[in-house]
């Protein structure tokens, strides 16, 4: 079975760090991308952060560029996302998502939830000011 498992959310101070992981089993790691999604109450689901697992591509939003640092494991199936400088506005729950990488343009690295192929839990960041 395919498994996402998000973690390494809490409750953290403005302007703190923290350093997500997302856990990947069940399918071939370096064939897909990895990205990150935020939920905060009442907003729709918005793409962060994006890597391809097979060539290391990345992609960033613009809220987020400069803060967060999105890297991965291959060894270990696991993508990180270092959240640095928080702000009470990342607050929100993190889910990681995966993709099929294929030969026409990435959903994922356009930060597309609707693209993606398999979702993990999600893990909660509180952030107080």
């Amino acid at each position: 079975d395919v498994q996402l498992q998000a973690s390494g959310g809490g409750l953290v101070q403005a302007g703190g760090s923290l350093r997500l992981s997302c856990k990947a089993s069940g399918f071939t790691f370096v064939d897909y991308a990895i990205g990150w999604f935020r939920q905060a109450p009442g907003n729709e689901r918005e793409g962060l952060s994006c890597i391809a697992n097979n060539d290391g591509r990345t992609s960033y939003a613009d809220s987020v560029k400069g803060r967060f640092t999105i890297s991965t494991d291959n060894a270990k199936n696991t993508v990180y996302l270092q959240i640095n400088s928080l702000k009470p506005e990342d607050m929100g729950v993190y889910y990681c998502a995966a993709e099929t990488l294929g030969p026409y343009g990435s959903s994922c690295l356009r930060r597309d939830k609707d693209g993606m192929d398999y979702w993990g839990q999600g893990t909660l960041v509180t952030v107080s000011s």
